[in-house]
Formats: structure tokens, sequence, C-alpha cells
């Protein structure tokens, strides 16, 4: 048996875990020797249903449809896609594998032996969400200069590393340093899905199993398969399965710039007549505009795109439920539609400075995130100038 697999005994029933690099040749080949060794009754498959899909269909992201994306409020689901997309994929450059391969290898051994597969992953859609939602903000400015670092980093990763990722105590320093860096996100990225895997690999049918995941997730997986054989836990999933709503403190969160804005506009006109709060209203309306336009053209955005950023800032940073970055990306996105080209060099793009301004999609994402950003300082620093206006009127 390799070293890279874990075979379970539990209540009647065989268990094969086989822990893969997902960028690995090796794996790749261990895959379809151990199925073609095995012939289980069933291979469970560490994806969900949509990204077995994609990687069936390779040719599917052409039915790409960006606008659909922006009202489906899906925009950064897509951007954290992207760059993990195209990280794998410059992994995988140097040993000639590409991301999944393993995956692909098993559904089709499996389909040549009429062996059922099994896909026991949680939809990353849910797992984004939840990793976002159960952030607090310094965890999601974390969260997004991780995944932009990574996906610009030009650093190459040797097929000898790339097989150490399989080593028990390679995946132990990453896992403990994802731990330190981002807990929140280790434990929706890692530990829940163990937990989900697991479940899902138990309800697979059949007493011979044989389960192809990431090698980081064996021993999390190998702890809940062995609580759920002595009834220590259920195989119910529907607590790590939705979307976390916001707490009430989040909520109260999201009004307080908006609030305190207007009560302090409020106060300027009380304490300083109409000059005063005249004035603060400018400050409002003055850096929140010209930092969200300057954050377009930055972004190298469309002249009405630069236009549509300066007049909404100001508006739309008074409201939780839309910020200027959705409003000036979904402008951007309709007056320059991507072409197909774009959608063809989307992941090879997403890798270079270059790139994300060449690239009409990703070129939206800069304009959504550098807008945002404008309009972010732009609130602050306008706060703060209302802030020491109303401090200097009331000590007078």
């Amino acid at each position: 048996m390799s070293q890279t697999q874990t075979v379970l005994e539990l209540n009647g029933r065989k268990i094969t875990l086989i822990g893969t690099a997902h960028v690995s040749e090796e794996s790749v080949k261990e895959v379809a020797a151990a199925i073609k060794e095995i012939k289980p009754d069933c291979v469970a498959i560490e994806l969900d249903e949509k990204r077995c899909e994609s990687i069936k269909n390779p040719e599917k992201f052409r039915e790409l449809d960006l606008i659909k994306v922006f009202k489906n409020k899906q925009i950064w689901l897509m951007l954290a896609n992207l760059v993990l997309s195209s990280f794998q994929k410059r992994m995988g450059t140097n040993v000639g594998v590409k991301p999944g391969d393993e995956m692909i290898t098993a559904m089709q051994t499996a389909e040549e032996l009429n062996i059922p597969c099994t896909m026991v992953d949680r939809p990353i859609q849910i797992t984004f969400k939840r990793a976002w939602a159960k952030n607090n903000l310094w965890g999601k400015c974390k969260l997004i200069s991780a995944l932009l670092a990574s996906a610009l980093s030009k650093e190459e990763v040797s097929s000898q590393e790339i097989e150490n990722l399989k080593s028990k105590s390679e995946m132990d320093s990453m896992m403990s340093d994802l731990s330190d860096f981002m807990p929140t996100v280790k434990q929706v990225l890692i530990d829940e899905r163990d937990q989900y895997l697991a479940s899902h690999i138990w309800d697979s049918p059949g007493n011979n199993l044989v389960a192809v995941l990431g090698a980081g997730h064996i021993p999390g997986v190998v702890s809940h398969l062995n609580n759920i054989a002595t009834k220590q836990e259920t195989t119910d999933t529907s607590e790590i399965s939705s979307i976390p709503s916001k707490t009430i403190g989040s909520k109260i969160l999201a009004w307080m710039i908006p609030v305190a804005i207007v009560a302090l506009i409020v106060l300027g006109y009380v304490f300083g007549g109409k000059k005063i709060g005249n004035d603060m209203i400018k400050s409002w309306i003055l850096w929140n505009s010209s930092l969200a336009a300057i954050g377009a053209l930055i972004a190298w955005g469309h002249p009405l795109t630069i236009l549509v950023s300066l007049v909404a800032s100001p508006f739309t940073s008074l409201c939780p439920f839309i910020g200027v970055g959705f409003v000036s990306g979904f402008v951007q996105t309709l007056l320059c539609r991507p072409k197909v080209a774009n959608l063809e060099t989307l992941s090879d793009d997403v890798g270079k400075f270059t790139g994300w301004y060449k690239n009409r999609i990703l070129r939206v994402f800069l304009v959504l995130i550098l807008t945002t950003i404008g309009s972010s300082f732009g609130s602050w620093i306008s706060l703060a100038d209302i802030g020491v206006q109303i401090t200097s009127l009331i000590s007078k």
C-alpha cells in the first residue's frame, strides 16, 4: 500500500482514502492504479457537482455572462475562483499536469470499470460565502490580500515540492501557518470541509469505498469517520451547508458611518449654521467622489465609468446595501463587454499585472476593487474632517 493511502475498517466497511496533491503527476498515476487494484463498490471524489461539470466540460466557460454574475451578486465568488484556478494552473505548469487531472482520472477509471462515482465536497460557492461571512473586516482584508498576492506571485514550484505536499509534515506546517494567519478561513476551508467530506464519504453506497481527496484533508477526515462509526457524531451537515445570517452587531456596524455622517452634518447646521453645514456636505461629496473616481481612473476604466464613480460614491457610501464598486463594475461591464478572447486567456492573465488591464473581465474586477478602496478612504477621511469641524464648533 502506498504511503499516501489510508485504509480504515469501520463497522464492516473498508474505506481507502487516497491523499493527492492536486497538480501531481504521481497522484494521477496512483489514483488510476488504486481504483483498478481495489475495484471498489463506489469512488468518492473531492468535488462538488458544479466543479465536476466544469472539469468535464472545460468549454463551458464560454457561456459566462458577466452581467448575470453581477445581478446574482456572485462577482466576488468569481474572483476567488479565478485566483484559485490560476494558482493551481501555475503550480501544475512545471510538471505538465492540469488542476483536477487526478479527479478526472478517478472518474474515467471508475467509468471504465462500471463503478459509480459520488461527488462528496461542499459546493464551492457555499464555502467561499461562509469564509467571507464569518470573517470580520480585518479578516476580509487579509483574505483579499492573500488571494491577490497568490494570483500575482511569480514563485515557481518544482515537481518535488508538489510531491512533498502529500507529506504529512509538509501539510502540518502549511495548516499551522494558515491557522495562525487566518484562523476563520482555515476553519471554513479545511475543518468544516473535513467534516462534510467524511459525512458524504460515509453516506456513499457500498461496503468497499475509495475516496480521492487532497492530502491535507486526510487527518481530519479520518477523525470524523471514526467519530461517525462510533456514533459520536452524525452525518448531518445542514449546519455547515448554509450561509450564516448577519449578526445584529454587523448590521449595526454597516449603518454606523451613514448615521454618524448624517448626525454630524445636522449638528453642523445646528451649531454652525448654514455655511458650516454646507461645508460638511461638500467635504463628504469631495472626498468620496474624488477618491472613487481616481480609483476608476487608475483601473483605466471607461470615461463614463469614471463619471458614474464620481457621482455615485457619495450616495452609495450612505447605503449599506450597495457599494460604488458594484455600480462602477456593472457600468464598466456594460460599456466594455468582454470578448471570447478575454475568456480564453483569463486564467493566464490573472497571474500577470498587465493582464488585469489588458483583459476586459479582469479590468472590471480592477474597477470594482479600486473604486471600493477609494470610496472607503474617502468616507473615513471626510468623517474625520467633519468630526474635527464639529469638535471645533462645540469647543468655542
